[in-house]
């Protein structure tokens, strides 16, 4: 019987740093004592789908994401059941020609959106949450998320929010589990979710774009949704500054007071400490949202040879877990389910 050679004892003062050694040693190890855990399960898809087109449009932006037909979303829907994917947030877009100031392709119940989602339910039936975007910038002429006041240049605020009521309650009836308020407007949660009561959908439940600040890392995702600001504007009158940190958790506080079931911080990365803060400060679901810019330069990189992009997605997306959030909102969902599984 052969033993191992004796090694040498720790010097004094490097029992810490020692032990640290030892707890990474093997791969086994590593993952028996790992603090953050990664699992299919935490991931939701976000997916796009469009009137009107004959086939799937590649999004240059975005490589590997498309603007699905409604075909190619339930194949896609059926593929994300299979891989273990637990949730979908499907965003719509209109014909080019049914834009206008109201936004009224967005409040349709014959809509894309209410259409995609029957096409989601049919091709998962409960193995997937379907939740759906009920902002209004897709559907406007003027690429805002609501309607405009008498100026022409700033969002009227009440006037929008029967608008997310009547797109809330659509999607609801067409079968969506949860509908994501993302426009930023006062008072969007309780307008929803008082509208989705009175309507008989007191079972859908809401996840709040509570913490959305108004970003550099949304351009690929205007180009996914065909939405340019009229007037070369912008959104930081309702949107959150990036500079304000303690912001973010009263914004979550007061649609938590609205009737919020979930909320959501976005973007998700290069807000870290805004996750950190959140979850510290409340008991409900946390999502982050991994947004258009985090996964465009991930892939940018990778296509050059810089890194290995799927490597740096999952240690992107352990991260936004490492701050708390409880489930990640994705382009890198299917790629990563792949991955763990």
């Amino acid at each position: 019987m052969t033993t191992s050679p004796p090694t040498a004892p720790d010097p004094p003062g490097a029992f810490p740093a020692r032990r640290m050694r030892r707890l990474r040693r093997t791969p086994a190890m590593r993952r028996l004592v790992a603090e953050t855990r990664l699992s299919v399960d935490d991931l939701v898809a976000p997916l796009f789908v469009a009137d009107g087109i004959a086939a799937p449009r590649p999004i240059s932006s975005l490589p590997g994401v498309v603007q699905h037909t409604l075909d190619s979303l339930g194949d896609e829907v059926a593929r994300l059941v299979r891989l273990g994917v637990p949730g979908v947030l499907l965003f719509g877009l209109p014909r080019p020609g049914d834009k206008d100031a109201t936004g009224s392709a967005g409040t349709d119940p014959a809509g894309i959106v209410p259409r995609a989602v029957a096409v989601a339910r049919q091709a998962a039936g409960d193995h997937v949450v379907v939740m759906t975007d009920c902002c209004l910038d897709e559907f406007t002429d003027h690429g805002h998320c609501g309607v405009l006041d008498a100026t022409g240049r700033d969002v009227d605020n009440d006037a929008t929010l029967p608008l997310y009521v009547a797109a809330a309650r659509a999607h609801a009836a067409a079968g969506a589990d949860v509908v994501a308020p993302s426009g930023m407007m006062d008072g969007q949660v309780a307008a929803i979710r008082a509208g989705l009561d009175e309507a008989g959908f007191a079972s859908t439940a809401i996840l709040a774009y509570a913490a959305k600040y108004a970003s550099a890392l949304y351009g690929p995702f205007r180009d996914a949704v065909d939405v340019t600001i009229a007037g070369g504007g912008d959104r930081c009158g309702y949107q959150q500054d990036p500079r304000n940190r303690r912001e973010g958790v009263v914004e979550v506080t007061l649609d938590l007071t609205e009737g919020a079931d979930m909320v959501m911080v976005k973007p998700a990365l290069s807000y870290l400490d805004v996750v950190a803060d959140v979850r510290a400060a409340v008991d409900v679901p946390l999502a982050a949202y991994h947004v258009s810019g985090e996964y465009a330069m991930v892939k940018a990189a990778a296509e050059r040879g810089w890194l290995d992009g799927t490597a740096v997605a999952l240690e992107h997306v352990t991260a936004i877990r490492r701050a708390g959030a409880d489930m990640v909102i994705t382009y890198f969902a299917a790629e990563l389910a792949e991955r763990l599984s």
